[in-house]
């Protein structure tokens, strides 16, 4: 005869009341899914089938819900344990990234871009907010940073960090697009991939100082015309803005979604020119001139200037047209598991630096037909719109384009009517409708549709 000791009772007792709570859990879920089975035929009119069948699938055994996973029987880790909080490990594959195809020889030249197709809403995470830099990252202490304001003003003046925020402050949601979002596909599709075809933009609130606000004390002398900001980084970027522009909604930002500007967006100061090329919101912002004329920077000499077919250039040529694009389905996102006859939502970003989105419409042939999709959310002006569509799919390929209109009466226009104006050389501006090539498994690739 064995000898029952009495840890050995202990343990088997154990043992059992554990199998009996595991058996009481299987029997307590199969019992709900019956009766929420039950519940879906009694009102088999007002369900819809997916929950249905949702519902009674769930009789089945699933081990996910069945059994206890090791972080529910465990304490987690103390609140004190991040003193600034990080994403969840298992959402690693949502980063910025780069590629030496968008470099200019070296990554301190170069873009990191934002994987829009993970992001919800229309607030972009200060840590996905891309990157675009012409001299790498500086590391700028702000007891050391100063703000010059001088040329065509009655009162110059020099500001430290603190003397700047002392002016009442401001909090705006706006988008900042490079000009060169989807500039390398002017001549076709570049990137099976919507992070690096229209991932050069992104969307914060930012909190500063209308630089309107500091002429008032400064006294702005009327044959100022221009504005020049530069940079304190290693390429001292610098860009002409008309005074116009600046006395209308110019800022002066310290800071992005609640927190101080991080390095790599300007801190601790970046200008914030809402709705046009990102390329004018100078970053590491150390000094504006007021002046009669413009400064014709080598920034908007040799670059960001549009070749036209005709072989000359424009200048000066700023807001960000209307434009959009579908987020889901994309070529990181395609369709998964998708039965014909399912209802599948179809969401996307649209925007404008000419003013706010009043409508996004949705084709599925490329653009012979169109049918109009709801705005979701906030709409705001110069800032992104979320819209959405309800598909029933048919299980079949389809030419997935978005249209978007703006309230000053601009319109997307065709592939083709974009190239008919401006050629195929540009680098920056394009703002051609998108399209997505939808197979019937779902799989989605990025193509072009002419008109």
């Amino acid at each position: 005869m064995t000898k029952m000791t009495k840890n050995s009772l202990s343990t088997e007792v154990s043992a059992t009341q554990t199998s009996q709570e595991q058996l009481s859990r299987r029997n307590f879920f199969r019992k709900a899914a019956t009766y929420s089975a039950s519940a879906v035929v009694a009102t088999s009119v007002l369900a819809p089938v997916s929950v249905k069948a949702a519902l009674l699938k769930s009789k089945k055994d699933d081990e996910n819900i069945m059994e206890e996973k090791p972080w529910s029987l465990e304490l987690g880790k103390p609140v004190s344990e991040d003193l600034y909080g990080m994403p969840s490990p298992y959402e690693h594959n949502v980063t910025r990234r780069g590629t030496p195809i968008l470099s200019s020889g070296n990554m301190q030249a170069s873009i990191a871009v934002s994987p829009i197709q993970d992001l919800s809403g229309i607030i972009t995470p200060n840590g996905l907010f891309f990157n675009r830099c012409h001299g790498g990252t500086p590391t700028i202490d702000p007891n050391q940073h100063r703000l010059m304001i001088h040329g065509l003003l009655e009162k110059p003046i020099v500001l430290t960090m603190d003397e700047l925020k002392k002016y009442p402050s401001v909090s705006r949601v706006h988008f900042i697009e490079c000009p060169a979002n989807g500039g390398p596909e002017w001549r076709g599709p570049q990137f099976n991939s919507i992070q690096f075809a229209k991932g050069f933009m992104s969307c914060a609130e930012w909190t500063g100082v209308y630089i309107k606000d500091i002429l008032r004390d400064l006294g702005l002398k009327k044959e100022a015309l221009w504005m020049l900001a530069e940079g304190i980084d290693d390429s001292h970027m610098g860009r002409t803005i008309p005074v116009d522009k600046v006395l209308d909604d110019a800022m002066v930002v310290w800071g992005q979604n609640g927190e101080a500007l991080r390095p790599e967006q300007g801190y601790p100061i970046r200008l914030l020119v809402p709705g046009w090329e990102g390329n004018l919101c100078v970053k590491w912002l150390a000094r504006l001139e007021f002046a009669k004329e413009p400064f014709y920077a080598k920034e908007e000499t040799a670059k960001y200037t549009a070749l036209t077919k005709s072989g000359k250039a424009i200048q000066h040529f700023y807001a960000n047209e209307v434009n959009s694009v579908v987020t889901s389905p994309c070529p990181e996102k395609p369709w998964k598991d998708v039965k014909k006859g399912d209802m599948i939502e179809i969401e996307g970003l649209a925007w404008s630096g000419m003013g706010t989105i009043k409508g996004v419409d949705i084709s599925f042939d490329g653009g012979k037909n169109w049918v109009e999709a709801s705005l979701k959310g906030l709409v705001l002006e110069k800032s992104w719109t979320r819209f959405s569509y309800m598909y029933k799919y048919e299980g079949k390929d389809i030419l997935l384009s978005s249209r978007a209109r703006d309230d000053a009466g601009h319109i997307q226009p065709t592939v083709k009517q974009e190239r008919d104006t401006v050629g195929v050389e540009g680098v920056y501006h394009r703002n051609g409708i998108h399209t997505w090539s939808v197979k019937a498994n779902g799989e989605v690739t990025n193509v072009q549709i002419l008109s």
